[in-house]
């Protein structure tokens, strides 16, 4: 899982132009998640934060890992 998202942070993330509302951003997030409470746990914070993603979330908004 986390090859996949250092793959994308690589590859595919440089090329879309800077969207992401939350500070840190959703594939780092995810990386720091999974990493510090595993698989299951990380990919549930990180589906719930990408659910709380919406175009009136200011850019910027801090959303740490807890």
């Amino acid at each position: 899982m986390l090859a996949a998202i250092r793959l994308y942070q690589a590859v595919l993330s440089p090329r879309r132009p800077a969207r992401c509302r939350f500070t840190p951003t959703c594939s780092s997030f995810a990386a720091t998640a999974i990493t510090r409470h595993g698989v299951a746990a990380g990919a549930a914070m990180t589906a719930r934060r990408l659910r709380d993603c919406r175009p009136e979330v200011p850019r910027g908004t801090v959303y740490p890992v807890l």
